[in-house]
C-alpha cells in the first residue's frame, strides 16, 4: 500500500521462472537484498489454480519491496530476498487478498507458501454501474450539504439494492457522526471493520476501507473528548497505512480542528517525513506553531511552504503572515 515507493527499477541479475522483480529506492533496497528465495501456489476456494495473481513481498524492517505474478498453474517464485522477516501478499481483482509473514533464510530452502483466495463481490465494479454510482453520489452530495437525514435515507436505499457493499456503512457512520449520534456512528464503523476482517482476513487487505473506519472511530472519540481512545484508533489507522502521507495529514487535520495542537503537529510532521516534497503539511505546521506562539518554528515552516510552492494561491496570505511576524520580532 505504500504510496511513497518510487518506481526505480534495477537489474538483480537473477532470472526467476515466473516474475519480474521491482524494488523500493536503491538506497534501501541494497540494504536488504540477498539470495533468499520463496515460492508457492495460489488457488481459488475450489482448489483451481489462479493465474495473474499479484504477489507482493515486503520487508518488515526496510522499505524493500518486490512483486510478480503467478503463472497458469498458479505457481509463483521470488528471488533476491535478504535474511529477515517479510510479508508476502497475494491479491487479484474479484478475490479477497491473503497475506502471510515469513522469516526468510538465504542459505536454506524456505517452505513453500499456499494461498487460497476466495471469490468476492467487487464493490468497485458495482460502483461503476451507472445507477449505483448516481445513488451513492447523491448520498454523498447530501452529506456534503449537511442534509444528514436525507443522506441516510439514500444510503439505506443503496444498501437494499447492494447489500454486499458493506463499505457504505462508513458513509452512514459519517452521517451519524455529523448528527452527533455517536453510539450509532460507532456501530456503523465497527460493522465495517468486522466485515473487512470477515471478507479479507486482514484490515490491510482492504486498507482504504479500514483506514476510513478507524479514522472515523478516532474522530468519534475526539468528540467524546476521550483522547486516549482517539489516539488509539488513529494509531491503528496509520498502522494499516504507515507510509500514507494523506492518512497522516488527515489525522492531523482532525486533531487540529479539535484544538489538539501538539498531536496535530506530530501527525503533520509524520506527513512531511513520509513525503518531504509535499508542501501542504508545511503550511499547516506553520499555522500549528503560530497557534502555539512559537514564531520561530512558524516562520520556518511558512518560509519552507512559500519556497516549495510559490504558485500556490495561499502564498500571498502566508507572505503577509510572515511579514507580520517579522515586524513583531523587531
Amino acid at each position: 500500500m505504500s504510496r511513497v515507493l518510487r518506481n526505480i527499477f534495477f537489474n538483480l541479475g537473477l532470472l526467476t521462472l515466473f516474475l519480474l522483480l521491482w524494488t523500493a529506492p536503491l538506497t534501501f533496497a541494497q540494504v536488504h537484498m540477498g539470495k533468499g528465495r520463496i515460492n508457492g501456489t495460489v488457488t481459488d476456494d475450489n482448489g483451481q489454480p489462479l493465474e495473474g495473481v499479484l504477489i507482493i513481498v515486503e520487508s518488515l524492517r526496510f522499505k524493500t519491496k518486490l512483486q510478480g505474478y503467478s503463472n497458469k498453474k498458479g505457481l509463483f517464485a521470488v528471488a533476491g530476498l535478504g535474511t529477515g522477516n517479510w510479508r508476502i501478499t497475494a491479491t487479484k481483482k474479484g478475490y479477497s487478498s491473503s497475506s502471510v509473514n515469513m522469516n526468510v533464510l538465504q542459505l536454506r530452502r524456505n517452505p513453500p507458501i499456499t494461498f487460497t483466495l476466495k471469490k468476492t463481490t467487487d464493490h468497485t465494479v458495482l460502483m461503476a454501474e451507472k445507477d449505483s454510482f448516481q445513488l451513492f453520489d447523491k448520498g454523498n452530495l447530501l452529506l456534503k450539504e449537511k442534509k444528514y437525514d436525507e443522506a441516510l435515507k439514500v444510503f439505506e436505499e443503496f444498501l437494499t439494492k447492494y447489500p454486499d457493499i458493506y463499505q457504505v456503512h462508513i458513509n452512514i457512520g459519517a452521517c451519524y457522526l455529523k448528527k452527533e449520534d455517536l453510539d450509532k456512528a460507532e456501530i456503523e464503523f465497527n460493522l465495517v471493520l468486522d466485515k473487512t476482517m470477515e471478507t479479507h482476513g486482514d484490515y490491510k487487505n482492504d486498507a482504504v476501507t479500514s483506514l476510513r473506519a478507524f479514522t472515523g472511530l478516532g474522530e468519534l472519540y475526539l468528540q467524546k473528548r476521550d483522547f486516549e481512545n482517539a489516539q488509539k484508533y488513529f494509531a491503528q489507522a496509520l498502522e494499516i497505512s504507515p507510509e500514507d502521507e494523506v492518512a497522516a495529514y488527515n489525522v492531523a487535520e482532525v486533531f487540529f480542528s479539535h484544538q489538539k495542537v501538539d498531536e496535530a503537529i506530530e501527525y503533520f510532521s509524520l506527513a512531511v517525513q513520509i513525503k518531504k516534497e509535499w508542501s501542504k503539511p508545511y503550511l499547516k505546521l506553520g499555522y500549528a506553531y503560530l497557534n502555539k506562539a512559537d514564531f520561530k518554528k512558524a516562520l520556518e515552516y511558512f518560509n519552507k511552504f512559500v519556497e516549495m510552492d510559490p504558485d500556490n494561491p495561499e502564498v500571498p496570505k502566508v507572505k503577509n503572515i510572515i511579514a507580520t511576524i517579522e515586524k513583531m520580532k523587531k
